[in-house]
């Protein structure tokens, strides 16, 4: 018995779509930016309907950060952290990050993007991206208002980003060797002291 023709339209879910999705998303994040991206031109790009491109991944920041292939998302972090003290969330922050980067599984994504962003525009503007657009807007909640907010942030990050690089991408000694409480005892107070309004 023949079958009815297929009509036009996007193509369904198959087992490849959520990867042909997410080289969409790569793309599009990095041409446009994260805020000039759009589920519905990501969903174009990989030649599905939006609606599975929210199946798949919820919502837009979820597929930036799936598209990053981290396995840690910021905002989660945050949450646990804004319970704790004001006075001790540089510690608490400076521990839980090394943490993450002493944990390979999840290290490799960020050194993967951090070592192509120093040679590749896009990888560059992807990290960038994901450091003004997730990261920052996920730790903000937890410095109390004051002057250049924005400023603290991004040299906490920094810090932070720097210390990871050396320790963790260059293996940089002693600090390559440095164990995550060593590590949270001498940056934690220049951390803290970004996080503290003057």
């Amino acid at each position: 018995m023949p079958t009815a023709p297929r009509g036009r339209g996007r193509r369904p879910g198959g087992p490849d779509t959520r990867t042909e999705i997410l080289d969409a998303a790569r793309t599009e994040f990095a041409e446009r930016s994260y805020a000039g991206t759009t589920v519905r031109a990501v969903a174009a790009r990989a030649g599905v309907d939006p609606a599975l491109v929210h199946h798949y991944f919820g919502t837009k920041r979820d597929l930036f950060v799936a598209s990053l292939e981290l396995r840690l998302d910021p905002a989660e972090v945050v949450e646990n952290l804004e319970a704790v003290p004001v006075e001790q969330r540089g510690t608490v922050l400076v521990r839980t990050f090394f943490s993450v980067w002493d944990d390979a599984a999840r290290r490799a994504p960020f050194v993967a993007l951090i070592r192509s962003a120093t040679s590749d525009p896009q990888a560059a503007r992807m990290l960038r991206q994901f450091i003004e657009q997730v990261m920052l807007p996920a730790v903000r909640p937890l410095v109390p208002p004051g002057p250049d907010v924005d400023l603290r942030l991004q040299l906490a990050v920094s810090h932070l980003i720097g210390a990871a690089l050396l320790r963790n991408v260059v293996g940089a000694q002693p600090l390559a060797s440095a164990g995550v409480d060593e590590v949270t005892a001498y940056l934690s107070p220049t951390v803290q002291g970004y996080l503290t309004p003057r």
